[in-house]
């Protein structure tokens, strides 16, 4: 295999396009596919979606998991968590691999009950290669009281269950325009974020249409950069209200 490992992260609004006005979940699939990444990490993904035969008709919704339909024939291997429980289903984080998971769990890091959020933590076993990769898929909290509490969950994981000789993604929605993110995971854990270290500041990606905001990173920890790229314009600005983050690292 490629000593190359090609990553995107993408935060999909739940399969549909900026203002909900169309599901666009098959859309998606095709541009995600034709990335070619080998591990993708989706935020905002239904698990289970209860919809009405109408509804389903109307919107070309999938009868299986979303993340099923979005890994279809490009990755065999998937694992999701639940971030947020409803009446109708249920949506939250999920890691796609063209590689085997030796395991994955899901961590619960909510602070209000009326904000559910988890880090999912999969390690993934690179074959022909002895190596195990770290894939944490996270999706913070709005509010920054919600976010503190988050970076240190996410600290005493990685501290806890990820051997530092063992190298690192973390990708997904940060929700931290701010930028406090630095202290916890660069200055306390070591990680570089993919754009810092590639274009010198991190990607804007939020709203797609005119990103002004950094909300989603790629960090590292034990793997080589060697590119990264904003999905934003051409057709992934008609897609969710999020750009997605695409990078290139050596093992």
């Amino acid at each position: 295999m490629s000593s190359k490992i090609h990553v995107l992260t993408y935060n999909i609004h739940k399969g549909y396009c900026t203002g909900n006005r169309r599901f666009v979940l098959d859309s998606m699939r095709d541009r995600i596919a034709e990335s070619g990444a080998d591990v993708v990490f989706l935020q905002e993904i239904h698990g289970n979606a209860i919809k009405s035969d109408a509804k389903r008709r109307r919107f070309s919704y999938p009868d299986q998991p979303h993340f099923e339909y979005l890994a279809d024939q490009s990755w065999p291997h998937y694992a999701y968590g639940r971030n947020s429980i409803y009446r109708k289903g249920d949506h939250g984080n999920a890691i796609l691999s063209m590689y085997p998971f030796a395991s994955w769990e899901n961590i619960d890091v909510s602070i209000f009950k009326r904000s559910s959020r988890s880090i999912l933590h999969g390690i993934i076993e690179i074959p022909g290669r002895s190596i195990r990769l770290h894939t944490l898929c996270v999706h913070l909290g709005l509010l920054e009281q919600e976010r503190r509490g988050q970076f240190r969950a996410l600290t005493e994981r990685i501290d806890q269950h990820v051997p530092h000789d063992e190298p690192m993604i973390i990708a997904g929605d940060f929700n931290d325009w701010r930028q406090r993110a630095e202290r916890h995971l660069h200055q306390d854990l070591g990680l570089e974020e993919l754009f810092v270290q590639m274009q010198g500041r991190h990607a804007r990606t939020f709203p797609v249409w005119a990103p002004m905001l950094s909300m989603d990173r790629i960090y590292y920890r034990g793997l080589r950069p060697h590119s990264c790229q904003r999905l934003s314009s051409g057709p992934w600005r008609d897609l969710s209200d999020h750009a997605a983050l695409f990078g290139v690292f050596s093992l």
